[in-house]
């Protein structure tokens, strides 16, 4: 019976966020709660919950203060002079620009969010496109490809999920899957060169005086979700990993900076943004938006290079090395209170929804696991799974999450099936470590699936539709996750 329900259980949370009658947070809660009374176990429910939040406290603290620290960074203008580097690198080459955007959007996935990334990257990259005339589908499917493959950050989502599903520490599962991903990047860089040089051999190769002779194009980018004119898909702004925070003010940056208009109905129906194209143009942030600090900018850099070694090296816990970080990121480019509060505000909304997604998940995970229904679903699935792959659970998993995380959502794979794949996994001794590391495989394809917000954001600003990238990207994602799985498999870290 508690098989029943707990697949049950599963079914109707995935069924409730898929098709978007709650959110993920209210199913995360209501759900668990309902079929804990169900099964006989409402008076226990509140020990699940008390545990489950203890066992998550870490996790939502990393995630806190680490969007906080990247948001920072990005105001203060850590990555403006990288944004400037790559379009003076790209020109008019269009095997450049191809690469050029498969740089950026991993440099800009670094802050963990989803629409932030595509915001930069579009805006800095869309007019060097028109311009040329470049396929906009190899742009979107290049820039969802890394960002997939840099979502797999503690702070981006997945691994946070993974590590509170299965009470794990999340640098336990990322730091040994780095050579793995770092595979998987460099596969996105070469998959954009060889993009490249295909746009270069039909094009040609332009120099930036004979691309400005180009008739313009009289389109718009628009930096929300849907797209305005020359578009057609709509869809929401919200980010891939939970949050939307630095939206507004990247919307507002964006049309400062040339790369569009806030949204359709202000667009200027003469205005081109590719027009001037030059290096100080298109940065994909306002040049002059009062949060800059560029004389601290050697400050701020040697902090980040600092804290991402401090990480790796594993000197502290990952929550604790975020929360002195932004501590003093802040306390350093923003000295007066009012300053320090503008920008913990501007960030907020992104920080809320996903330490709130985390907490609530602890409901979740606490029902699933306080009530014995886990244990009886991996009874069930082991008995499933042939003797002979038993050992093999992690490589199973793996595979799996390319299908699972493209038709669901992250919440549902990792807090409703990875639970049970590491259950049956520990039966024939794999490491729930391992089935956890394997399970991030399916990113790079994750990011272009219909249930992630964040993807609407990309097609929209780059004026493409959605069918369109789906048949060019699924493809390249898919190889690039097969990357991921195999150079794990082939370092032993899975």
């Amino acid at each position: 019976m508690l098989t029943i329900l707990g697949f049950a259980m599963i079914a109707t949370f995935l069924v409730l966020i898929m098709t978007k009658k709650m959110s993920p947070i209210a199913a995360l809660v209501l759900i668990p709660a309902l079929f804990c009374v169900a099964v006989g176990q409402g008076a226990q429910l509140g020990d699940y919950v008390i545990e489950g939040v203890g066992n998550l406290a870490p996790t939502a603290a990393m995630l806190m203060f680490a969007i906080v620290y990247f948001g920072v960074m990005i105001d203060v203008g850590l990555f403006d002079p990288i944004v400037r580097g790559i379009l003076k690198f790209c020109r008019a080459d269009p095997m450049r620009i191809v690469v050029g955007t498969a740089v950026l959007a991993a440099i800009v996935s670094l802050d963990g969010d989803g629409s932030t990334t595509f915001m930069i990257t579009v805006s800095a990259m869309y007019p060097l496109y028109k311009r040329l005339k470049m396929s906009l589908v190899v742009m979107t499917g290049v820039a969802a490809t890394a960002n997939g493959v840099m979502n797999t950050l503690p702070w981006g989502g997945p691994t946070a999920r993974a590590a509170t599903a299965l009470k794990l520490d999340a640098s336990e599962i990322f730091v040994p899957m780095i050579p793995a991903l770092a595979m998987g990047l460099l596969a996105v860089f070469v998959l954009a060169y060889v993009l490249g040089l295909r746009e270069r051999k039909r094009l040609g190769m332009l120099t930036l005086d004979e691309a400005l002779a180009r008739e313009p194009e009289q389109e718009t980018v628009s930096t929300g979700a849907g797209s305005t004119r020359g578009g057609s898909t709509g869809g929401t702004s919200s980010t891939g990993t939970g949050g939307t925070g630095g939206e507004d003010r990247l919307r507002k940056d964006a049309a400062a900076s040339g790369g569009g208009t806030g949204t359709g109905a202000d667009a200027d129906p003469t205005a081109d943004p590719a027009d001037e194209v030059d290096d100080d143009e298109f940065q994909g942030l306002d040049p002059n938006r009062s949060t800059l600090r560029p004389k601290l900018y050697w400050f701020n850099a040697g902090l980040t290079a600092a804290l991402l070694t401090a990480m790796i090296m594993e000197l502290m816990p990952i929550p604790v090395l975020f929360l002195l970080g932004a501590a003093l990121a802040l306390t350093v480019n923003f000295p007066h209170m009012p300053d320090q509060r503008a920008r913990i505000a501007a960030h907020a909304d992104n920080v809320l929804n996903v330490s709130g997604m985390v907490f609530a998940a602890a409901v979740f995970t606490g029902v699933l696991t306080g009530t014995g229904m886990v244990e009886h679903m991996a009874d069930w699935v082991v008995g499933a799974v042939p003797d002979a792959m038993g050992p093999h659970m992690a490589i199973v998993t793996g595979l799996l999450s390319l299908p699972l995380t493209y038709f669901m959502s992250n919440d549902g794979f990792y807090f409703g099936v990875l639970p049970v794949l590491a259950e049956a996994g520990a039966a024939h001794g794999v490491s729930p470590l391992e089935i956890a590391r394997a399970s991030l495989a399916g990113q790079a394809l994750h990011m272009s699936s219909p249930l992630v917000p964040a993807v609407y954001v990309l097609v929209g600003m780059a004026k493409v539709e959605f069918g369109d990238h789906t048949r060019f990207t699924v493809k390249w994602a898919v190889l690039t996750s097969l990357v991921v799985l195999g150079a794990g498999i082939l370092f032993g870290i899975m």
